[in-house]
């Protein structure tokens, strides 16, 4: 056998060293252009609220700017699906809830995307928590009030949702479910028109997130009967909690994190993971979002691959039970 030449084995040298160095040098470039986070609401709203919070100092870690792109419509379906189908490079992200990610798959057989196999999380960011808000001419003043007057009645009470598959949907049903009371949900189209149909009273009630409801509240345009949250929420101190208010077991919220088309590269996904977990911590960004009304986390990417898989099986359970069939 003849033996390579020097020359030779220099030359192996050179390209097993550019071989090595080749992707960490890729990775640590990354990124090097604007990243796009799309969000499933329209401006204003919970989840692009927290997207523009952590938007604007996730940017100035990674030294790229990060852009909020609304794509408003079908309960957060619409993002959602633009997102997995997107190139896998790490500069398409997702502000993703449970709507379009945890109940979706369950409530519509021809979903146009599977979240399970198409998006990878990134970083879980917070919780939101709903509040049972009626008009402010409804004759009840209590959880107790509601549940009393309708208990076993034939009469149905209307509850504004969001969308059909939304968290504020399957709570309406859960509600109904554990106090014997008839629910029928009216989906509307967008968080404005549910909003408003609220204030005309139009409906009899909604579950709203924490941040919707404290901005109606305070301008005396809905009543609160009671929050889902574990303790009260500093928003609406004088608002029960549904354990205080005699329904222990109605505790439900939703989860926000961001998400990413899966494939996209490991380094990537960590380095966002990284940069996000650190965002939420900061105390200035904790305290904006506490404020909006969210339960602020901030948990890395094995934690919040745990939580989609865990939310999957128990809004699923939920969709199930309900008998609820989006097409």
């Amino acid at each position: 056998m003849t033996r390579p030449s020097r020359r030779t084995l220099a030359a192996l040298g050179v390209a097993l060293i550019a071989t090595t160095f080749a992707f960490p040098a890729t990775a640590q470039s990354y990124p090097d252009r604007p990243m796009r986070v799309s969000v499933g609401f329209p401006a204003g709203t919970g989840p692009d609220l927290l997207a523009r919070v952590v938007g604007q100092r996730l940017s100035e870690f990674l030294n790229q700017p990060v852009v909020v792109d609304n794509k408003p419509g079908a309960g957060g379906q619409i993002a959602t699906q633009l997102v997995a189908k997107s190139a896998a490079d790490g500069y398409n992200l997702l502000m993703a809830e449970a709507g379009s990610v945890s109940i979706a798959p369950t409530a519509f057989e021809k979903l146009p995307y599977n979240p399970a196999r198409e998006l990878v999380g990134v970083a879980e960011l917070a919780w939101a928590d709903f509040v049972l808000v009626v008009p402010v001419i409804s004759p009840y003043k209590t959880l107790a009030e509601m549940v009393g007057a309708n208990k076993g009645k034939s009469r149905a009470l209307n509850f504004a949702t969001f969308g059909a598959g939304s968290p504020g949907h399957f709570g309406a049903v859960e509600f109904g479910t554990q106090a014997d009371v008839k629910v029928e949900p009216i989906h509307f189209r967008s968080t404005g028109d549910a909003v408003t149909a609220i204030i005309a009273g139009d409906v009899d009630g909604a579950w709203v997130s924490t941040a919707v409801a404290s901005a109606q509240l305070k301008g005396g345009k809905m009543r609160a009967l009671a929050t889902t949250a574990q303790t009260r929420s500093q928003l609406i101190p004088t608002v029960p909690t549904t354990a205080e208010a005699g329904m222990p077991s109605l505790r439900f919220s939703s989860w926000l994190a961001i998400l990413a088309p899966a494939g996209t590269p490991e380094a990537a996904l960590d380095t966002l993971s990284r940069g996000l977990v650190r965002t939420v911590q900061l105390p200035e960004v904790r305290q904006k979002l506490i404020e909006a009304g969210f339960t602020v986390t901030g948990a890395g990417r094995t934690e919040t691959d745990r939580m989609l898989k865990a939310e999957a099986l128990r809004w699923g359970s939920i969709v199930k039970t309900s008998g609820f069939k989006g097409d």
